[in-house]
């Protein structure tokens, strides 16, 4: 059964912080950038989470989308606290839903592209929501590369379409695991063991985007310390502090190689 949670208005608010250190290393290969960005929330204390977390694998090595973990804090009073769970990740899918304005907020939940929500164990469903994303809104049209060359980690964005509204969009980087085990002892899954992809960590606003080329470079040594394997970035449209559309997307998997 999926899991859902009566929405209660919460406040979504965060500083930005720019940096932009203009280092002088040369840029690495660019990454191609994903058609669509899949955030999946999921909880370790959810029976029905299980068979998402295992689509979302698959779909992590499919290469043309960018799937991110967001192991939500809500259920742990069932029996089991989610080893992985973050309380940002409950808030932002809450936020989903007030920019939505509707009141969809459970487990397994994928939403994609910030804009529309499916059940994340529903393969045929997530892909008629990418198609008609492509269709309706071009996918992500903002081109984004996310490069690491020496001790620069550089984020580049293209220029706004011409169908662009004019929104302001925040930059985001995200840090996240590529996988992680875990054995559940407790509450709806207990004796199972699970494989998570794509775990987020952390998620770090670096700059606003007006339309216009920019270009952000972050030290490799502050990115290094949040102790991950991979990261991305989004560039996503804020809507008076809550999240609204993903128009741009580009990550860097291994970066200990």
């Amino acid at each position: 059964m999926i899991k859902r949670l009566m929405f209660a208005p919460r406040i979504f608010a965060t500083a930005i912080a720019v940096m932009a250190l203009n280092l002088a290393a040369a840029q690495g290969p660019a990454v191609a950038g994903p058609k669509a960005v899949l955030e999946l929330f999921t909880s370790q204390g959810c029976s029905s989470c299980p068979p998402a977390d295992k689509l979302l694998g698959k779909l992590s090595q499919s290469g043309d989308v960018l799937t991110l973990s967001m192991p939500v804090d809500y259920w742990d009073y069932l029996g089991w606290k989610d080893t992985l769970a973050s309380p940002e990740h409950s808030l932002r899918q809450r936020a989903y839903a007030r920019s939505r304005g509707d009141r969809a907020v459970y487990t397994p939940q994928v939403v994609i592209n910030g804009r529309s929500h499916v059940v994340g164990s529903n393969a045929p469903a997530i892909d008629a929501q990418i198609k008609k994303e492509l269709n309706q809104h071009n996918g992500l049209p903002v081109d984004l590369t996310l490069t690491m060359e020496h001790d620069t980690l550089r984020v580049k964005t293209g220029r706004a379409p011409d169908h662009y509204t004019g929104e302001g969009a925040t930059l985001w980087l995200v840090y996240y695991n590529k996988s992680e085990k875990v054995r559940i002892a407790r509450g709806e899954n207990r004796g199972r063991t699970i494989t998570y992809h794509n775990v987020v960590r952390k998620m770090q606003p670096i700059g606003m985007w007006k339309g216009k080329e920019i270009q952000i470079d972050l030290p490799r040594n502050e990115v290094m310390k949040v102790g991950v394997d991979s990261c991305a970035v989004l560039l996503q449209v804020d809507r008076s502090g809550k999240p609204g559309p993903i128009i741009g997307a580009a990550s860097l998997v291994d970066l200990n190689s």
